[in-house]
């Protein structure tokens, strides 16, 4: 019995720990474009969980906003690169989360995001004894100490791959500005050397001409 309460209360632990509804998702943001998406929040007082990252165009910013169920604004920003927010859902409803791209005219935004809802809180094992129930008290904490530190490592992994997609664009711009730049100055040479054979062409046809009195 007591090896069935253990394993009992470690399931409940473990899914308490993981039973977080969220989506981790990557999306292209046209110039002038407004791009929202929506999360269910059922019980008033679950935490959002709002992650974002700019991978790619222009100067690697864009506008957002949070909105609740009744349409006002609870969180905004402007021209940011990335942010990672935790607010409370006080009403039960849809919630928005919007991109804007309206400070750019040519250039697309690629952006990474992951929108959570908290999970429901920790049940309680059905323990009887109170060994049992120490025990299984210090396991519910080693695990969702295990899931904070997974969810910390989850954290850096985003914050590299960021900053690996940027460098990325960056070198991707580098080379196609390098190559345009080349191809301008190739033709800036060819020019400039027709333009000096029809100059000393010129030249020599009116110095050579013979005029007869």
């Amino acid at each position: 019995m007591e090896l069935w309460h253990l394993l009992f209360s470690s399931f409940w632990a473990l899914l308490a720990a993981t039973l977080a509804r969220g989506a981790a998702l990557t999306t292209s943001i046209a110039p002038n474009e407004r791009l929202c998406f929506f999360t269910d929040v059922e019980k008033a007082g679950q935490k959002i969980g709002f992650y974002f990252a700019v991978q790619s165009g222009g100067s690697f910013d864009i506008d957002w906003e949070i909105k609740d169920p009744g349409h006002r604004i609870l969180l905004t920003g402007n021209r940011e690169r990335q942010g990672d927010y935790v607010l409370t859902g006080n009403i039960p409803g849809e919630y928005s989360f919007c991109f804007i791209n309206d400070m750019s005219t040519l250039t697309d935004k690629l952006v990474d995001f992951d929108i959570s809802v908290e999970s429901e809180p920790r049940h309680q094992a059905p323990a009887k004894a109170g060994q049992i129930s120490e025990q299984t008290s210090a396991l519910e904490e080693s695990i969702f100490r295990l899931n904070g530190m997974l969810m910390n490592i989850k954290r850096m992994q985003k914050h590299h791959h960021t900053q690996e997609n940027r460098g990325f664009d960056i070198v991707k711009t580098t080379q196609n500005q390098l190559f345009w730049y080349a191809i301008l100055e190739s033709l800036t040479i060819i020019g400039m050397a027709i333009f000096q054979v029809y100059v000393l062409q010129t030249f020599f046809t009116k110095t050579g001409r013979r005029y007869k009195v």
